[in-house]
């Protein structure tokens, strides 16, 4: 699949590398020389050190970010909780308040919404877990249409992994700037904090929030020290700040999957340098390499991992990441489209643009998703099996026009209200439409006889 290429220019600069050490001033000589905490930081500027982890986290873990900035962020007014009772109903993961089902899912596309801006345009579909225990994980669909004034976002529960599907997000975080269109993503970690306008109208698009860890690159093990996603692909942004006296921001906290807001008299992006390895950054999905078979049969669809956020258990995450893009199959004698399956793992999947090749029945669209839980069964729509099977096997392109993903977590999901009911999106007949009009080949050698 080549590289991305997009109408209008990306306007601002990056970083390259994947989970490297940066450093970037917006202002020569803004970053201290020789230490890291000064007694008087240069230009009068204040330190502040920005922690992924704990202190004392192992090194090759340890995840921290050293930021020179005109006021502390520590600078506002008491936080009180926004709009609590409508806002927790569309974003809480307690467990008695979401529903566990082992049924198939599937949704038809998600609404825009030109009401509302990115803050609340967020509406949880499924999750597990507990954010104050930094266990577990939300899936949300955001849709947006107005841009956030003169106001800020953080989440203290997790990672906000984001995957756009329509429109272009321009995100302004304290670190610098990032414009993210469908085909890329970005990932904003943990209480760092951002705004986001919306130069070509309104948004929609998928996040995954993990409330433990942070997202990584995933091991490659035999396949060796290149392909899928490579780290200097990666794109980070440098420092660029605003120098407003005197203004007044709002500043939106996600505490618990609750809303809160503070008044402040001074803007949150005022960051004039920063050094470290805690920032945010985002992702073309062109530019990953796919691997696969060039024998028979196929490997397991880890193989599309972009990123993966490890559990305490090896090889098991709290999230992964995988993408299904434009790819050759050449397999022989070789069913094409994913096996039937029962994963232990949960599997949610969204669609950006195209069709998926594993579901030819017209159900799963751009903006749609569907959601396999624990150990539920699925696979191909009786239309994709009928035609893998009798289909002539030579080298084919799979996916063109096409990007699929999925958030694929060891956890068993609930689905929220919103989600279930709410968003009135579920397809009552998915179950139906894809699997029950699946025929009986077999043929018993002994009847035949």
């Amino acid at each position: 699949m080549p590289v991305t290429k997009f109408n209008h220019p990306d306007p601002y600069k990056y970083q390259t590398g994947f989970d490297s050490y940066h450093e970037t001033e917006a202002v020569e000589g803004a970053l201290p020389v020789g230490q890291n905490s000064p007694q008087k930081a240069p230009y009068g500027l204040y330190t502040e050190k920005l922690s992924g982890t704990a202190f004392t986290a192992p090194r090759h873990e340890n995840k921290q970010t050293w930021v020179y900035r005109i006021i502390p962020a520590a600078a506002h007014e008491n936080f009180v909780a926004e709009d609590a009772d409508s806002y927790h109903t569309r974003m809480t993961t307690e467990t008695h308040k979401l529903h566990h089902i082992p049924n198939q899912l599937r949704w038809n596309p998600f609404d825009l919404d030109e009401k509302v801006d990115w803050v609340h345009g967020l509406h949880l579909i499924a999750g597990s877990g507990d954010p104050t225990q930094k266990q577990g994980l939300g899936i949300l669909m955001y849709a947006a249409g107005k841009d956030m004034g003169k106001e800020a976002f953080y989440s203290a529960d997790g990672d906000f992994l984001i995957v756009p599907q329509h429109g272009v997000l321009d995100i302004q975080t304290e670190l610098g700037r990032i414009i993210l269109r469908p085909n890329e993503i970005c990932v904003i970690p943990r209480g760092i904090r951002y705004r986001v306008t919306l130069p070509d109208g309104p948004v929609r698009g998928y996040i995954c929030e993990i409330y433990k860890g942070h997202y990584q690159l995933p091991e490659l093990g035999p396949i060796g020290s290149n392909c899928l996603a490579n780290a200097r692909d990666f794109q980070a942004p440098v420092a660029a700040f605003d120098d407003e006296e005197e203004s007044e921001y709002k500043l939106y906290s996600k505490f618990n999957n609750t809303l809160f807001a503070a008044r402040q008299n001074h803007t949150p992006f005022d960051v004039v340098a920063w050094h470290g390895n805690y920032y945010p950054f985002k992702y073309d999905l062109g530019r990953f390499n796919v691997i696969g078979s060039i024998s028979f049969d196929h490997p397991d669809p880890s193989i599309f991992t972009v990123l993966t956020a490890p559990s305490d258990h090896v090889g098991t995450a709290v999230a992964d990441f995988v993408i299904f893009p434009p790819r050759w199959l050449v397999a022989e004698g070789t069913f094409r489209p994913p096996w039937y399956h029962r994963n232990t793992m949960s599997e949610f999947m969204g669609l950006i643009s195209g069709d998926y090749d594993a579901k030819v029945g017209g159900g799963f669209k751009p903006a749609g998703a569907s959601l396999h839980n624990a150990m539920s069964a699925h696979g191909p729509d009786s239309g994709a099996f009928e035609g893998a099977s009798n289909a002539e096997l030579k080298p084919q392109k799979v996916g063109d026009g096409s990007m699929a993903f999925m958030f694929e977590s060891a956890h068993m999901v609930g689905v929220s209200e919103w989600g279930l009911k709410t968003c009135q999106k579920v397809q009552p007949e998915y179950n139906e439409h894809s699997w029950k009009p699946l025929k009986r080949h077999f043929v018993d050698p002994k009847k035949k006889v």
